[in-house]
């Protein structure tokens, strides 16, 4: 039983693993984005202080100024990722149930890379296991609640119940029953079940001596399934952090070869579209140039 239990999961994080790779790729390959909606990025106000005036007003301002250094990107993108820093800015009733939700997520990634480093390294486990203990105690407490909160305003908020699927309800009842199961197994476990350091020497060793509680093992199957499944929706945001920072909101650089830009925009108007929203009329088969000139209430050209 140990050993289907780890073959479960190391297929699991191989699948996982490469479902972000596909994502990531399939991200890289999209068409021409349109940048217009986005301004003003977030370097352009410290340009605009150093320089004087408006961008708009100088033509000029690419070249006498440098290109956004990798530090200020990063430091951007990592309050956003950290602390949802646009959440709070714009929604900040909505911050209070998603940044416990995503901050438990944060906490339980660094509990799994502690003790797997405490198992492969037994001399740090006495610094390591307080550590990874609370913090995961505290992920799973802030996930449940987070997902929880989240799945409350989704049923009951008017306003966002209208963008809500059944899909992201069930989304958010997996997190909620995947958290709630390794949380009783923790908890209904006698003192001689294996601790959570030995069970990641065991699986990274392939240790099937090892011993685990039928409960604890159900949880971690679940879990391992839980991983498998978030590339696969759109709970795969993170992987698009890079491509909307980096490849869209910070680069900025104007476009020198006029040509080569409507010819980009030509083909990206030929394309045609499938999207699931009936209203937009992006069935397949007629182009973005005719789905974008016509308006969806009438059937008319805009």
């Amino acid at each position: 039983m140990t050993a289907l239990l780890y073959g479960w999961i190391y297929a699991c994080l191989l699948v996982s693993l490469t479902a972000c790779v596909v994502r990531a790729l399939r991200y890289a390959r999209y068409p021409l984005h349109l940048r217009w909606e986005l301004y003003p990025v977030p370097h352009e106000e410290a340009r605009r202080a150093a320089y004087g005036g408006s961008r708009y007003e100088d033509t000029d301002w690419w070249t006498r100024s440098a290109r956004p250094n990798l530090l200020g990107e990063l430091k951007a993108m990592g309050c956003e990722i950290l602390f949802l820093k646009g959440v709070w800015e714009f929604n900040r009733s909505l911050w209070f149930r998603s940044y416990p939700f995503h901050l438990g997520l944060y906490l339980l990634i660094f509990t799994g890379v502690t003790a797997s480093v405490a198992a492969v390294a037994p001399a740090l486990t006495p610094w390591l296991h307080p550590l990874y203990k609370a913090a995961g105690l505290a992920g799973a407490v802030l996930v449940l609640a987070g997902a929880a909160g989240l799945l409350w305003r989704r049923l009951r908020d008017p306003k966002l119940r209208n963008y809500t699927t059944p899909g992201d309800v069930f989304n958010l009842c997996c997190f909620i029953g995947t958290v709630s199961g390794l949380l009783f197994a923790y908890g209904s476990q006698s003192p001689a079940a294996p601790s959570v350091r030995a069970i990641l020497r065991g699986l990274l060793a392939f240790d099937t001596s090892l011993e685990l509680p039928a409960a604890l093992a159900g949880a971690l199957a679940v879990a391992a399934a839980l991983i498998l499944y978030i590339p696969m929706t759109h709970m795969a945001h993170f992987i698009g952090k890079y491509f909307t920072y980096h490849a869209v909101r910070w680069d900025d650089k104007p476009n020198r070869n006029e040509r080569s830009l409507e010819a980009k925009v030509a083909e990206c108007l030929a394309y045609k579209p499938t999207w699931s929203a009936r209203h937009v009329g992006a069935d397949g088969k007629a182009t973005w140039a005719e789905v974008a000139t016509t308006n969806p209430n009438t059937g008319t050209n805009k």
